[in-house]
């Protein structure tokens, strides 16, 4: 062999680990792409299962591989500095904390040692001056001046030495910020993160972890309102945690985590009821449970039907158990949105589909009750076995025609997802190009003219999501000093082609809904 010729391992001596880079190959293309690992675990036959994210790919795409599906010849290895760092990022138990009854008792301390330290100096030191300070003068001056000189002296070595003291020895008390700064314990073999000494005031964006550290329990997720985006660095929920879920006729593949108890999901279904969203084990507990429970639609009040497509009104705060297990539910196919069990501020919106059997859930999409940015949607889903049917696009309508009864504008709250991004940007085109291709020519115009914010006022669609959906379309143009809205031959062929697929609308007249001032109930 030539000095310097690369030397081809065998696969099973090459060592995977958490943080590798590895060209895998796809399950359903067979293309070979780079992904990350994850996570490791044993399988049943004892071999390894690597939890893989592909590179520029949507988490949904993630999946457990074995080793033959890897190109181990170009594997990357994580560099030193990157896995020192991982180390030192790890969350710590709540076990590692110091408690604030501790930080007290160490102040407490500290307190004692100043003030034992500071008695027996001066003990000492009056001790010394009595002793060794003989100072002789003439027998004809009076006692009083001997007692005042001696009385000088002391006072005046007391002090200098007192603050030398305290400058050099006394303990800096714990000030207020880092009293109550829970920061990790020393030791315990492992590298861990600087405490923070800026209190949780400082940090508006703290919350706690999914993850509990080495010691392997799951913390409860958060229970506030937010829907801001998760960490996406985060190790729980960067992993599918949920093999199977039935609902009804269907059993689906969720895509994300998911934060169901963890005895549930350890198996390899979840049963959920489709009236109520109630979760159980077992199909025989399902069953089981079916004979108990008497809905046969989403509880709420029933505020539009049109032949077999319906929607129920359901408020986060009456009907608070099904609206934590739809958000649940909901989880597993949505990835940007954080909403677990603070479902009070809420509205949700349900639209089922009817049969004899009874009112099947298609999707929903929810809202805040009170929005200070005018937000008219939160969250939006169509369930896995409804998509590519027209029901996402009927639930976008559906929202805007809640807002024109309002008198509102409204948005979708951002980040979209990929797929709600496609749906809502379809929506704008769609309802953008109808308005402006029907426009009436007026009396003594050459052509129709409409403004942006007409546009809005009459499609309830926010001032800056008309902009943008213009210039997507690249129908905004700027001529002879102004700015004109164009229509292309292209542009009018498309909308032409996709409004002859597009059989399923939002009746005005089928909606009975009042809308609710929410901003005059206290606790809505």
């Amino acid at each position: 062999m030539k000095p310097g010729a690369n030397l081809k391992l065998p696969d099973k001596m090459i060592d995977v680990t958490e943080g590798c880079l590895v060209p895998v190959r796809m399950k359903f293309t067979n293309e070979w792409h780079m992904g990350e690992v994850i996570s490791i675990k044993n399988s049943e036959n004892g071999d390894n299962l690597y939890y893989v994210h592909f590179i520029d790919f949507n988490k949904r795409l993630d999946e457990w591989v074995t080793k033959d599906r890897m190109n181990l010849e170009k594997i990357h290895l994580p560099t030193r500095e990157e896995a020192a760092l991982k180390l030192q990022e790890m969350p710590i138990s709540p076990d590692d904390r110091i408690t604030t009854t501790e930080v007290e008792e160490v102040q407490r301390n500290n307190n004692s040692l100043n003030n034992t330290l500071n008695n027996t100096l001066n003990n000492n030191l009056n001790n010394n001056l009595n002793n060794n300070l003989n100072i002789t003068i003439s027998n004809n001056l009076s006692n009083n001046l001997n007692n005042n000189l001696n009385n000088n002296l002391n006072n005046s070595i007391n002090n200098s030495i007192n603050n030398s003291i305290n400058n050099s020895i006394n303990c800096p008390p714990i000030s207020p910020v880092n009293k109550f700064v829970l920061g990790p314990k020393k030791g315990r073999g492992r590298k861990r993160k600087l405490p923070s000494f800026t209190s949780q005031s400082e940090n508006p964006d703290h919350s706690p972890n999914l993850w509990a550290g080495g010691s392997g329990a799951v913390v409860a997720p958060r229970t506030n309102g937010s829907l801001s985006s998760h960490n996406p660095d985060d190790i729980l929920t960067r992993i599918r945690n949920i093999d199977l879920i039935e609902i009804g006729q269907h059993r689906i593949k969720p895509w994300y985590f998911s934060p169901y108890p963890q005895r549930l999901t350890s198996l390899p279904c979840i049963y959920l009821c489709e009236y109520c969203l109630k979760y159980v084990k077992s199909r025989t507990c399902l069953i089981r449970h079916f004979t108990k429970c008497k809905l046969r639609h989403p509880p709420g009040n029933e505020i539009y039907r049109k032949g077999t497509i319906s929607f129920f009104e359901i408020d986060g705060r009456s009907n608070r158990i099904y609206a934590q297990n739809l958000c649940l539910l909901a989880k597993c196919f949505l990835d940007h949105k954080t909403l677990y069990y603070d479902t009070d501020p809420f509205l949700f919106y349900i639209m089922t589909e009817t049969d004899d059997r009874g009112c099947h859930i298609v999707g929903y999409f929810s809202k805040e009750k009170v929005s200070s940015e005018d937000y008219n949607v939160a969250c939006i889903l169509t369930l896995p076995p409804y998509q590519r049917k027209g029901y996402g696009k009927i639930m976008i309508e559906f929202s805007y025609e809640l807002s024109k009864f309002e008198g509102k504008t409204g948005s979708p709250e951002k980040p979209l997802s990929d797929l709600g991004l496609l749906s809502y940007r379809s929506y704008w085109a769609e309802t953008i190009l109808e308005l402006i291709i029907n426009l009436k020519t007026p009396e003594g115009s050459i052509r129709p003219q409409i403004s942006i914010n007409e546009i809005s006022e009459m499609t309830s669609i926010k001032k800056e999501d008309v902009i943008s959906t213009l210039q997507f379309l690249n129908m905004i143009n700027y001529y002879k000093g102004e700015y004109i809205i164009t229509l292309s031959k292209e542009v009018i062929a498309s909308f032409e082609r996709i409004s002859k697929k597009r059989r399923l609308r939002i009746d005005p007249g089928c909606l009975h809904w009042t809308p609710r001032d929410w901003t005059k109930r206290g606790k809505w």
